[in-house]
């Protein structure tokens, strides 16, 4: 009996004192007590950051953070951090999230050093990771469908058919993400309401806008929103109810390391800056408050969320980039970045067209109407595979297309003066970035006045820049467009 009795009040002993040694309590500068995850994180902070020259921010795929919409990447989340990495003078790397349950453990070990995604800010999540200074205030609404013959219905009958206060939501059931505020705020709310509210976890790579649409298709009953979220996302679902209120105001704030204190203190300036000036609140009110110009979105056929299309022209551009060899999504951007896929534009320099080809080099090539897609894309993409071809003693694909593009843009016979150059100062003529730093030296008289220069002074911050925007462009596309069979 003795024996059992000792076992029993060490068995006591191991719950309340031993058995947590193996998972013992780790506490930040302050006191608070944190995650193992937390305390374990990379320790980098904003000096590797900066020795690095980039930053790695980690992103949602949806309608309002980051997408693609005519050939162009969008969003709040990525006109911010633009900013922010180019105030900082870092390279922005983007990752996009596939899953939002396990947005946590790659920040903490390091794969990234933001997560620039709006998440509210709760206790719960301080347990793991800190939060920047908040980017906006919101609350939590719920999202309900009204019956489909609402137009219809009186006043009386439609108030009768949704609910409108919380605890309507008793032994009812709602859909969310499982490691969402949503879930930390039902959970709340049960308790407060002296009631069980069900709750239906979902896949957590779903955003708020395609739940909220499982619910409008009737997939679902309810879901919880941010209600700026929710009232873009309904402008373009007006079956949806989001009148109910579920919390209080909240702030909503990007997610940084615990242990990247300097880097969170710049960005923590970086915000309350940016919050003070009108290009900030012109930039939320683009993706939160415009409503017209979201439904334009979402109605397009080159709305990424939505189709598989970069611009009317894909199918062209899949046939003639074959020509060249090239992935069509590359072509695309470079076609982007010459007329933002504009038939009709035209340059101060006289180019025209959707490869903004010179009237001269038009006549050359055989084109009769410049302004046509079809003849623009032939003939512009005939005078790249004819540059292409001046570059087939360069064995790396990606150093010779991107020579290729900068002749395009520059012309051939200044790209060939910087290779000059660039031989002379005993850097790789066939290496795009050491003919880049001699595009930029052709811009000073004591370079382009030497005498093996035959084309003179160029303007090399085009050229270089004109190579940049187009593989960022191209990177994006890959990211949201998938490479069909050609």
């Amino acid at each position: 009996m003795n024996q059992i009795r000792t076992l029993f009040y060490l068995l006591i002993l191991c719950v309340l004192t031993s058995c947590r040694d193996s998972n013992k309590a780790v506490y930040d500068d302050f006191g608070n007590e944190i995650s193992p995850s937390a305390a374990n994180a990379v320790d980098r902070d904003l000096k590797a950051i900066k020795k690095e020259g980039v930053l790695r921010a980690l992103v949602v795929y949806s309608s309002t953070s980051y997408f693609l919409y005519k050939g162009q990447a969008m969003g709040f989340e990525y006109e911010l951090l633009n900013q922010l990495a180019n105030d900082l003078g870092l390279k922005l790397e983007l990752v996009i999230s596939d899953n939002l349950d396990s947005q946590f453990e790659v920040l903490n070990r390091g794969d990234v050093d933001l997560i620039a995604h709006g998440m509210t800010v709760t206790n719960q999540r301080k347990w793991e990771v800190d939060f920047t200074d908040y980017l906006y205030l919101t609350k939590q609404v719920l999202v309900q469908k009204k019956p489909d013959n609402f137009r219809r219905l009186s006043w009386k009958s439609l108030h009768n058919a949704i609910i409108h206060d919380p605890i309507e939501l008793i032994n009812d059931t709602v859909s969310i993400r499982k490691n969402s505020a949503y879930y930390e705020r039902l959970v709340s709310l049960s308790n407060e309401i002296g009631g069980t509210i069900h709750i239906d976890t979902l896949d957590s790579k779903l955003s708020t806008g395609e739940i909220m649409d499982m619910v409008a298709d009737g997939k679902i009953k309810y879901t919880i929103a941010d209600e700026n979220l929710a009232k873009i996302n309904a402008s373009s679902r007006p079956i949806l109810d989001i009148s109910v209120p579920i919390s209080f105001s909240q702030r909503i704030a990007w997610v940084t390391r615990k242990k990247s204190k300097d880097f969170r203190r710049v960005v923590n300036e970086w915000i309350i800056s940016q919050r003070k000036k009108k290009h900030y609140n012109v930039i939320y009110n683009k993706y939160f408050k415009n409503k017209r110009s979201f439904r334009r979105r979402t109605a397009s056929e080159y709305y990424s969320l939505k189709n598989n299309q970069i611009s009317a022209y894909d199918e062209m551009l899949k046939a003639y980039a074959q020509t060249l060899g090239w992935d069509w999504r590359l072509l695309a951007a470079q076609v982007y970045q010459e007329s933002k896929f504009d038939p009709k534009a035209s340059s101060w320099a006289g180019a025209q067209g959707l490869m903004q080809v010179m009237p001269a080099t038009a006549e050359s090539l055989g084109i009769k109407n410049i302004s046509d897609p079809a003849e623009s894309l032939r003939g512009g993409t005939t005078y790249l595979s004819q540059i292409y071809d001046q570059f087939n003693h360069i064995n790396d694909s990606l150093n010779r297309v991107k020579l290729t593009l900068a002749a395009y843009n520059c012309g051939l016979g200044h790209l060939q003066d910087a290779q000059r150059l660039a031989e002379e100062n005993g850097l790789n003529p066939k290496e795009w970035n050491d003919v880049a730093d001699m595009l930029l030296e052709l811009r000073y008289r004591k370079n382009y006045n030497k005498p093996f220069i035959k084309y003179g002074y160029v303007r090399g911050t085009e050229p270089v820049t004109y190579v940049n925007q187009i593989f960022e462009r191209y990177e994006h596309y890959n990211t949201f467009i998938e490479l069909e069979n050609q």
